[in-house]
């Protein structure tokens, strides 16, 4: 998502959706909590950081571009070839920051902010898992360590529909607790999981964002 040797549009896009949303979670909900997976379990959601807890070190993770020569590689040629701004490198930056906000708004609950980053689908389940942790008065402390990886693992264009697969690999710590603040699943231990997300933009749209139409576990 590169204007042609210039600085990553794309990028600052994402950075500029993602420095709204931390400002409307902490004035809406004040703290932060996240959506438990126990420990070894790969669900296809993933979780923020602990309520409260100080925020890691920010490390870069590692980005995998695929060899331009491969299928991908040339599959992500099209979809530049269609829209001059895509740049995959830079793409890789702001999607590794729409996984932290995604993660974020679906932990605190914040309805709105998914609303604007996901597809109709992908919306609806979350919102969904949303309702029935609300219903179980249930809490979540999560907390994201670091983020491994971050790679490219499919791409395609079909029409004027780009979509885009990354591969997200992070150390969490997850733990939920019930109404009456009791721990029922999860733990304190650092987890390794994969999650695999797929993103989707019309290439011939005035909208520059992309939205997540589906995730999965590795």
């Amino acid at each position: 998502m590169m204007q042609g040797g210039g600085f990553p549009v794309d990028l600052i896009l994402f950075g500029m959706v993602a420095a709204f949303l931390v400002l409307r979670l902490r004035s809406v909900l004040g703290r932060r909590t996240g959506f438990e997976r126990p420990p070894g379990e790969r669900g296809s959601l993933p979780v923020p950081p602990l309520a409260g807890a100080a925020a890691p070190a920010a490390a870069t993770p590692t980005r995998g571009v695929p060899d331009p020569r491969g299928p991908v590689g040339q599959a992500l040629a099209r979809i530049r070839s269609a829209d001059p701004s895509f740049d995959p490198a830079g793409f890789l930056g702001g999607a590794e920051g729409a996984f932290r906000m995604i993660v974020e708004g679906f932990a605190s609950g914040n309805r709105v902010a998914l609303r604007n980053l996901l597809s109709d689908e992908t919306y609806a389940g979350f919102e969904a898992a949303i309702t029935d942790r609300e219903a179980k008065g249930e809490q979540q402390r999560t907390e994201i360590r670091e983020i491994r990886e971050a790679t490219i693992d499919g791409a395609d264009l079909r029409g004027t529909t780009a979509e885009v697969t990354v591969r997200f690999v992070s150390d969490q710590v997850n733990m939920t607790t019930d109404a009456a603040g009791k721990p029922v699943a999860g733990t304190d231990a650092v987890t390794e999981l994969t999650d695999i997300w797929t993103f989707q933009r019309d290439v011939r749209s005035s909208d520059p964002a992309w939205k997540l139409t589906s995730t999965r576990s590795a």
